[in-house]
């Protein structure tokens, strides 16, 4: 079967989705959408549809292999870590994780409780052993993150997890927590791609997609070779990370077309964007313009996070009433905005700016914004 060859580029059409400021699943590049729709008829170099390729074909081995190189080129990840395209989301992860590095351990592992996300993971990693939560936000709502000085670790823990950045509360670490000399996980699922990030101060990091990745359906897993070495020998077969390595993510039947569509994300950050250093100076431009503007406006649009804290993917916002949230809400999508709500847990608006929305369409949701205070300030 032909290799998965790069789509010849095609002008864009009037349709976008470009207005989808959703927090999951996130907005995806409108060049992206029309080589994904394209392959579902045919695709690249074949007469069939993505939908319908086999996951044991070579065709798809060849999209597995070109995405994994994609991912080490982006970011620099050595020859002894893994990079796994697996199933289940993050939520799967919060057991794998602690089934590998706490099952049978006598140390405990240390977590942060720093928002909706990090507070599931936790229930998760006690079912195989002694946790320590360093960090409790609970209390103070999530609005912010412990100072770097205000966490005590413990050199011995078992491991170090955290979120790098918590999407229903916007908040982001801006510095790197954790030993050097212990395990550090991160949940890297709603900032991955989104900026470098040094794979190498990481002993796991997992991301699933619907955010910057990709669509929903895949779980990217890049963990160091040495922690397979001392994997318990009682894990259940689907949930043994040596399973998946030994093949190549094809342990069973994955999901082909996420991973494709994945591939073309890949491509794109390497290609159109130029990069994880470039695509992060376009993220904190967006950010800084969109943050600017309720800062200008504090009576109005009142910020969830600590100013320090704030996410640049995840702008979480109020305004003066929940009347006003409902007629926000309400006037946004007849104007053509999408996902502008707030997480069910939280409740207000959030306005998600991942990596494929654009600094024109971040530039739209502002002259609404703008344009609404105006409408209904007193």
């Amino acid at each position: 079967m032909p290799r998965p060859n790069k789509p010849k580029k095609k002008r864009k059409s009037s349709a976008t989705s470009s207005l989808n400021f959703s927090g999951g699943p996130g907005a995806l590049p409108q060049e992206v959408l029309e080589q994904a729709s394209e392959a579902v008829l045919r695709a690249p170099g074949t007469n069939q549809s993505i939908l319908g390729i086999s996951h044991r074909s070579d065709y798809f081995k060849a999209i597995l292999q070109e995405a994994e190189k994609i991912f080490r080129e982006l970011l620099d990840i050595p020859a002894d870590y893994h990079v796994l395209q697996l199933q289940g989301g993050s939520s799967l992860q919060f057991s794998m994780i602690p089934m590998l590095l706490l099952r049978g351990k006598g140390n405990a592992a240390e977590y942060l409780k720093t928002g909706y996300w990090s507070a599931k993971s936790i229930p998760e990693a006690r079912l195989e052993g002694a946790v320590r939560v360093l960090y409790d936000g609970e209390g103070t709502g999530y609005t912010r993150l412990p100072e770097e000085g205000e966490l005590v670790y413990d050199p011995q823990a078992a491991y170090f997890h955290y979120v790098s950045n918590e999407t229903v509360e916007g908040l982001q670490f801006h510095y790197l927590p954790g030993l050097k000399e212990v395990k550090r996980v991160c949940d890297m699922s709603s900032d991955f791609l989104s900026r470098p990030f040094d794979i190498k101060d990481f002993c796991l990091v997992y991301a699933h997609a619907q955010k910057n990745l990709g669509p929903a359906g895949l779980t990217l897993v890049i963990l160091k070779d040495e922690l397979l070495k001392d994997a318990p020998n009682n894990l259940h077969s689907m949930l043994d990370y040596r399973n998946h390595a030994a093949m190549g993510s094809i342990y069973n039947t994955p999901p082909v077309y996420s991973i494709y569509v994945t591939l073309l994300i890949a491509r794109w950050l390497r290609d159109e964007v130029g990069g994880l250093k470039k695509m992060a100076v376009l993220n904190e431009k967006k950010a800084k313009a969109l943050y600017a503007l309720i800062d200008r406006h504090p009576e109005f649009f009142r910020g969830h996070a600590a100013k320090k804290d704030r996410s640049q993917m995840n702008a979480v916002f109020r305004l003066p009433t929940p009347e006003l949230d409902k007629a926000f809400l309400e006037e946004s999508i007849a104007a053509g905005f999408y996902g502008l709500e707030g997480h069910r847990s939280l409740g207000g608006l959030r306005a998600s700016i991942y990596n494929a929305v654009t600094e024109e369409d971040v530039n739209r949701l502002m002259e609404f914004m703008e344009g609404f205070r105006k409408k209904h300030s007193k």
